[in-house]
């Protein structure tokens, strides 16, 4: 028997500054695909409910290709590219950079460009417990309950200066970082080396990767890639797939034709600015 199930949620009132949402997917007997982890303004971190999460490359060239029962990934340039042999299950979640100080005890900077076992930020013990409760739970609003529940626990007071939020929320509507570093009152390059350790990427580079973000979750089968690129700031349609082939390595009407249905193409995010 075929399944193929893609389910999405928000989280918790007390989780919406930390997560914009969770994805729960469940794959059987379909064809075995390859996938393209693309950069976005979120972290990803996957619990897997059955099968290991088999990535073939990294966004990083020198990270050996591996298999995660769970994973955590940081802010990157470049797609991870993921396989699977027709069967997968597992939820993935979106968590907002300037959360992680708080939700996984460190600046999402240090995970910059990285793909970690989430086993080995939120403890061995913690995430066994979790996935055997989701792999139990009768549903997908149970797994996400779990989840929610297990890392609202998880918050702690570890908050991110004033500056950097705000630099963060700005830089992604476009606002340029010298008129962003006068409003703070720091310099350009204190306010970028600060923004880096921070999230991971250079407020130039969240800004662009925030406009391929929302480029690519505009695209849609017979929809325009041209009329895609002048909705969301960029200067043309070639301008759009240049883009596309430095951040996911494919153009606009390759990633349609061969990565559409994938979980990452969902449209669930963003809810909040960070």
């Amino acid at each position: 028997m075929v399944v193929d199930e893609y389910v999405q949620a928000r989280p918790s009132a007390g989780l919406s500054a930390y997560v914009a949402g969770y994805s729960g997917y469940r794959q059987a007997g379909v064809a075995p695909m390859r996938h393209l982890g693309l950069p976005s303004p979120w972290l990803t971190m996957i619990l897997t409910l059955d099968d290991p999460l088999v990535l073939l490359a990294h966004p990083d060239p020198r990270q050996r290709p591996g298999r995660y029962d769970s994973l955590i990934g940081g802010l990157h340039l470049s797609p991870a590219v993921i396989t699977h042999d027709g069967w997968q299950s597992g939820v993935q979640v979106a968590v907002w950079p300037l959360g992680c100080r708080e939700l996984l005890g460190m600046p999402a900077g240090e995970l910059a460009g990285v793909d970690v076992d989430a086993a080995d930020i939120l403890g061995a013990r913690a995430v066994a417990e979790i996935r055997e409760r989701m792999v139990h739970a009768p549903d997908w609003a149970g797994r996400f309950a779990i989840l929610d529940e297990a890392l609202r626990r998880r918050i702690t007071s570890k908050t991110v200066r004033p500056e950097i939020s705000y630099a963060w929320n700005h830089a992604l509507r476009g606002m340029p970082i010298r008129d962003i570093a006068a409003e703070v009152g720091w310099s350009g390059t204190h306010l970028t080396d600060r923004f880096r350790a921070e999230t991971g990427l250079r407020p130039k580079e969240a800004a662009r990767v925030a406009r391929f973000d929302r480029a690519r979750r505009a695209l849609r089968p017979g929809v325009s890639i041209a009329a895609v690129a002048a909705a969301h700031g960029f200067a043309d349609q070639s301008h759009l797939v240049r883009e596309f082939r430095a951040l996911a390595r494919c153009t606009p009407s390759e990633w349609l034709a061969e990565q559409f249905d994938f979980v990452q193409a969902l449209t669930l995010p963003p809810a909040q600015d960070g």
